[in-house]
């Protein structure tokens, strides 16, 4: 069978795009533009039909098993990129069908066992790798740019403070981190807003790090990390204030009832709950399109699921936690993400030598994944494919043994005067 007809439909499509690229066929053949901004080497002659297909998660995958070489700056990648991509990758429909395959993958994926499991593979590949791209803190999750002009650290913080503001924490509360990673948030609270300090990961190395981070900084006596799943954390002494962040996205659909019903008995009467997640773009498509969820699914995120905000939303109602504050900080992920992705790429040499000490001979492949996983995900949220939605919930306090119908209360004053002023 001959290639020739999707060369020249590919010629045809380079010709378009608005940075210069170069392919370089498995033949030899080379078309496109010279000199180049961008140079993709293919190996593998299935790799031209996936781009020719606009499956530009299907190419990267064969860039992670090395069946296709990229050489450029990613920003002009992710460019070409988008434009290749042939229909809104967020627009996908599904049918009953896919609907009932959903729920079930979602429920065998989201056991304690392997949600566990799927926690270690992305968060344990190695403290050192994170370290050399996320800020100080290693906070792994979107930055506030309170200032455009923030370095990424200082964004980092402000996001923590925005959090912490929107809280309203006091010292002294009880306060529980669900997700903590590797304990930017639980520390900042404790510091800034003297609570008392509880937060739990699935990931041994983050255990491990913030325990010793805790140690050093004499915080021992109010501040703790638990190696425990949501599932498993005890009620019988509730919390004043709630933050997840970054975690309801390892729930999995199947489990988001339970999950918000569990943190609703977790938060004390008339207490707040901060929700912090990436949400899909679109509101029937059950992961991205042209390939690019099964990508993260097999090479970065396990068992992640995303859902509109518009049903999260509802699985919130649902638990009678009532939503307070919504607030989409979208294009700061999409910042947040070019600046670790350029962090990245200013140290490959030593990010592969880190890798290789905990990866072995998965280390390029490793490398490879991340780069186009931090890009890509920049790409998306430039676009509006996925996005990332800030929640602000509360339980509903109806004591009425004030003598007074007060109704639901709480102590969060129903303006946005106190979170910015």
């Amino acid at each position: 069978m001959t290639m020739e007809p999707l060369t020249r439909q590919m010629e045809a499509r380079l010709a378009q795009l608005p940075v210069a690229v170069m392919l370089e066929l498995p033949n030899g053949q080379r078309v496109g533009s010279e000199p180049a901004q961008v140079h993709v080497r293919l190996k593998n002659w299935s790799s031209l039909a996936n781009l020719a297909a606009g499956q530009i998660g299907l190419l990267g995958q064969d860039y992670v098993e090395g069946l296709v070489d990229i050489e450029g700056d990613l920003h002009d990648l992710m460019i070409a990129a988008s434009h290749l991509i042939g229909s809104n990758p967020a627009g996908a429909t599904h049918t009953w069908w896919t609907e009932v395959w959903r729920k079930a993958r979602s429920v065998t994926h989201h056991t304690l066992e392997r949600d566990a499991a799927q926690i270690q593979f992305h968060y344990d590949v190695s403290d050192d790798f994170y370290g050399l791209w996320l800020d100080p803190r290693r906070v792994y999750s979107c930055a506030y740019y309170r200032d455009p002009d923030m370095e990424l650290a200082q964004a980092q913080e402000a996001k923590l403070d925005h959090i912490c503001r929107k809280l309203r924490l006091q010292p002294g509360e009880r306060f529980l981190d669900v997700g903590a990673g590797w304990g930017g948030m639980l520390l900042w609270a404790a510091e800034h807003y003297g609570v008392d300090a509880t937060g739990i990961t699935l990931s041994r190395n983050q255990h491990a790090h913030v325990n010793r981070l805790i140690e050093e900084k004499g915080l021992g006596g109010r501040v703790r990390m638990e190696l425990r799943d949501y599932r498993e954390l005890d009620e019988g002494q509730a919390y004043d204030k709630i933050s997840s962040i970054g975690m309801f996205e390892h729930v999995g659909r199947a489990n988001m009832s339970a999950y918000f019903r569990k943190l609703y008995r977790l938060l004390k009467p008339g207490g707040l709950i901060l929700n912090h997640g990436i949400t899909a773009g679109g509101t029937r498509n059950a992961q991205l399109g042209a390939g690019m969820g099964e990508f993260i699914e097999k090479y970065i995120f396990p068992g992640g699921e995303l859902l509109h905000v518009s049903h999260v939303m509802e699985y919130l109602a649902g638990s009678e936690l009532e939503a307070v504050d919504v607030e989409n900080l979208r294009p700061h992920y999409a910042k947040t993400l070019w600046a670790w992705s350029d962090a990245l790429e200013s140290q490959l040499g030593d990010a592969l030598g880190v890798l290789r000490k905990t990866a072995g001979d998965r280390a390029e492949r490793v490398l490879r994944a991340y780069r186009l996983y931090l890009s890509g995900c920049a790409l998306a949220f430039e676009q509006g494919w996925i996005s990332l939605h800030q929640v602000l919930a509360i339980r509903p306090d109806h004591d009425m043994s004030h003598g007074e119908m007060r109704g639901a209360q709480s102590v969060y004053p129903f303006t946005r005067d106190y979170i910015y002023g």
